[in-house]
């Protein structure tokens, strides 16, 4: 049977392979922010729309490792649809899945009563099913879970935060006129 460790490498290359939200959105009405990790060469441009203070709709383009991409593709998933608050909250629970030895923020409530929405489960794209929260922590990230073992090496953490950062720029961006 499987480890979890196979289930989270096969959630990073499906989205490697399939990415998610590729491609850009006409400026404007979106924002967008360009992201370079130079440890790498990684590069990501986050075009991000945002209606009524909530993100409807985000798409990613660049080039880089498996772990950046993967992580761009996932977010864009995890984001769509959600309020600036939330969106904010989730950026920070996932920085702090990366980050050693810190607990993570509270969790946001939707209007609807779920925690979190739901956020970030993409349960159509995992090979087993929704990953849901397999940490105990908590943090109920989903599939980005899978993206946790970076921890295990500190010079990849950027790689996988890039485009997160990228998109905060972008949310924060003035609307280009």
């Amino acid at each position: 049977m499987p480890g979890l460790d196979d289930l989270y490498r096969e959630i990073i290359l499906d989205h490697y392979r399939s990415p998610r939200n590729r491609g850009e959105l006409p400026t404007p009405p979106a924002r967008l922010a360009v992201g370079h990790n130079p440890l790498c060469g990684d590069e990501v441009t986050v075009y991000v729309d945002v209606e009524n203070g909530t993100v409807a709709d985000v798409k990613v383009s660049g080039q880089g490792c498996s772990i950046s991409q993967s992580s761009a593709s996932m977010m864009t998933q995890a984001v769509k649809g959600r309020s600036i608050d939330e969106v904010q909250s989730m950026v920070a629970r996932f920085k702090s899945m990366l980050s050693i030895g810190e607990p993570p923020p509270p969790r946001s409530t939707s209007s609807n009563g779920d925690r979190d929405g739901g956020a970030a489960t993409t349960s159509a794209s995992s090979p087993g099913g929704e990953a849901g929260d397999v940490s105990g922590d908590g943090s109920e990230l989903g599939d980005l879970e899978a993206l946790r073992g970076v921890v295990k090496f500190p010079v990849r953490i950027k790689c996988a935060t890039l485009a997160w950062n990228t998109l905060v720029e972008a949310i924060d961006a003035p609307i280009p006129t």
